[in-house]
């Protein structure tokens, strides 16, 4: 083992698996990205052992955020109907004991939170939420400090939360109305892009003003700020960041608040009695699960769970700085 303990930290998306090298210290010391299995879970068991196989003898500890309900007492992920249907039911320390040390998970959503509140953009705040644009909508929230799991830790699958009451096909959820990847596939067809996964390709024309462009992302930007305003009507919070890839836009965020604010100017009874909360970017943006994910396996570690650890023996360097 190296001198300073070093964690594999794995995201596991609908669409590509992330995963990156960090040390005790927080530094990232390497990060990579492959596409994500979809066929079985052999093939993402096999994944996850060359990935390590090729850290051999610097990994102390494997963290993953990944979809679905996660029971953090046994590890047992549950997510029959999400893309990845194979994780469903499944303990990933258990499956991957060769690998020898230890391994932990948390949903994609509440690892999002946990970095952000740890030492990201939600590190002064109370009560907030993290929002993760992605193959669907993570979400993670923080009460009075501490992470809001609910009693069957199901607190934050706004992917879930009925966007349209006309359609109640899956299309009517705000997992596929606020999907990134489906506005980036759209944008991409508007605009004849052969690769309809290319985001830097989108957003140059968004950022353009390309008139293409302008209906499908300010009709993007509304569903998240409808998302938002459905969630602050019910838990009243100060600040929501907005992760993801594409959070590193600062188009998005602007054009969901302007949604937000243009949603309440059309409804003048909900304008005067809803408090208006912060809305911005997640420090981490892509990062944040990675970030959450090795913060709940310190957790797990240091025989805690939704308790702040010893910041003073854990100091994350973002950036390099």
């Amino acid at each position: 083992m190296t001198e300073e303990p070093r964690y594999l930290a794995v995201d596991v998306g609908g669409t590509n698996l992330k995963y990156a090298l960090i040390n005790r210290s927080g530094q990232l010391i390497q990060k990579s990205r492959i596409e994500t299995p979809h066929d079985c879970l052999q093939h993402f068991l096999n994944t996850i052992e060359e990935i390590s196989q090729n850290l051999k003898g610097q990994l102390n500890g494997v963290a993953f955020s990944t979809p679905g309900r996660v029971d953090t007492a046994t590890d047992m992920i549950y997510c029959r109907n999400s893309t990845l249907p194979y994780l469903d039911k499944v303990c990933l320390p258990r499956k991957l004991q060769k690998l020898g040390i230890p391994v932990a998970v948390e949903n994609d959503g509440k690892a999002a939170v946990l970095a952000e509140s740890w030492l990201g953009n939600l590190h002064d705040v109370k009560n907030g939420m993290a929002l993760v644009l992605g193959t669907c909508v993570g979400g993670g929230i923080m009460l009075d400090g501490h992470l809001w799991a609910g009693g069957r830790r199901l607190a934050g699958e706004v992917s879930l939360m009925p966007a349209n009451q006309t359609d109640l096909t899956d299309n009517g959820l705000f997992g596929r109305t606020g999907s990134a990847v489906r506005m980036i596939t759209a944008i991409n067809t508007a605009i004849s892009e052969p690769d309809l996964t290319d985001g830097h390709r989108a957003f140059e024309a968004i950022n353009a003003g390309d008139h293409r462009t302008t209906e499908i992302f300010q009709q993007y930007a509304r569903e998240v700020a409808s998302l938002i305003l459905n969630v602050q009507t019910v838990l009243d919070l100060d600040r929501y960041v907005i992760g993801g890839g594409i959070s590193f836009q600062p188009v998005l965020i602007e054009a969901i608040n302007q949604q937000y604010d243009w949603i309440l100017s059309q409804r003048p009874w909900v304008q005067s009695t809803i408090a208006r909360p912060e809305i911005m970017s997640s420090r981490f943006h892509n990062d944040a699960n990675l970030y959450g994910a090795l913060y709940r396996l310190f957790n797990k570690l240091d025989a805690k769970h939704d308790a702040p650890i010893d910041l003073d023996s854990v100091l994350i360097n973002v950036g390099g700085k």
